[in-house]
C-alpha cells in the first residue's frame, strides 16, 4: 500500500465527496464535531451582535464598560470557534469540503454555483423550493457567512490587541461594517430556514442532526441505490 503525497491528501481534503450514504440510501447525518463547532459559532455570533446594540463603543481614554469587556473577551472566544471550524471543514470527511464552501477561485466550481441557482430560481418560478442541504449554492452561501464571521473576529481581535494605532479607527469602522453585513446574513438565513419549516421540511432540527419522520431529498439521489 503506497504512502500518498502532501499534494493527495490535501486535494482530498479539499475536493473529496460531500456527502456519505448508508446502506440504505439515507444520507449520514452531519459530524459531532461539525455541529457543536456550527451550535457554539452560532451562539457566539448572536451573543456579540446583541450585546453590541447595547454596549457604549470603545472610546480612546475612556476606561472599558464591563459589557464591552465581556464583548471583547467573547469575540476573542469567537475567533478562535471559527479558526477551529475552518481547520475541521479541511479535516473532516464526507461532509462539505473547503472548495464547495469557498468555490470562488475554481471555475468548475463556480459553474456548479450558477447551475444550483438557476435550478433554484426555476423550481421558485414553478412554486417549488429545492432543498439540497449540501448543493453547490447553500454550500457557497454558507461559506460567505463563515468568512463574515471570520472577517468580524480578525477585525474585532487586531483592534482588541493594537487599540492605539494609525489605523485603529478604520479597523473599527471595518468591524462594524461587517457586524452590519452578519445582521443581515443572519436574518436571511432564519427567513430561508423559515420558509423551509412552513413548507414542511425539518431544516432547523436537521441542522443539529435531530430526525423526525422521513426526510426526502427532492434533488439528489444517493451514490448506490438501495436493493429490494
Amino acid at each position: 500500500m503506497s504512502l500518498m503525497t502532501p499534494r493527495q491528501i490535501l486535494a482530498r481534503a479539499v475536493f473529496s465527496q460531500t456527502a456519505v450514504y448508508h446502506a440504505d440510501g439515507r444520507r449520514q447525518p452531519r459530524s459531532v464535531t461539525t455541529r457543536a463547532l456550527h451550535g457554539l459559532l452560532l451562539l457566539s455570533v448572536i451573543g456579540q451582535l446583541a450585546s453590541s446594540e447595547f454596549m457604549n463603543g470603545p472610546v480612546p481614554g475612556q476606561a472599558a464598560s464591563g459589557l464591552l469587556l465581556a464583548h471583547e473577551y467573547a469575540g476573542l472566544a469567537g475567533a478562535v470557534l471559527v479558526t477551529l471550524f475552518w481547520l475541521w471543514a479541511l479535516l473532516r470527511h464526507g461532509e462539505t469540503k473547503l472548495v464547495r464552501l469557498v468555490p470562488w477561485g475554481s471555475g468548475r466550481a463556480i459553474r456548479a454555483v450558477a447551475q444550483d441557482a438557476l435550478g433554484q430560481a426555476r423550481g421558485l418560478w414553478h412554486g417549488e423550493l429545492v432543498s439540497e442541504p449540501d448543493g453547490a449554492l447553500a454550500s457557497a452561501v454558507h461559506g460567505l457567512g463563515l468568512l463574515t464571521v471570520a472577517a468580524m473576529a480578525a477585525t474585532g481581535t487586531a483592534y482588541f490587541f493594537w487599540p492605539n494605532t494609525s489605523l485603529s479607527a478604520l479597523v473599527l469602522d471595518v468591524h462594524s461594517t461587517i457586524a452590519n453585513l452578519m445582521w443581515a446574513y443572519l436574518l436571511g438565513h432564519a427567513a430561508m430556514a423559515a420558509l423551509h419549516h412552513l413548507l414542511g421540511e425539518d431544516i432547523v432540527l436537521r441542522m443539529f442532526g435531530i430526525r423526525r419522520g422521513t426526510v426526502v431529498n427532492m434533488t439528489r439521489q444517493p451514490p448506490h441505490s438501495p436493493k429490494h
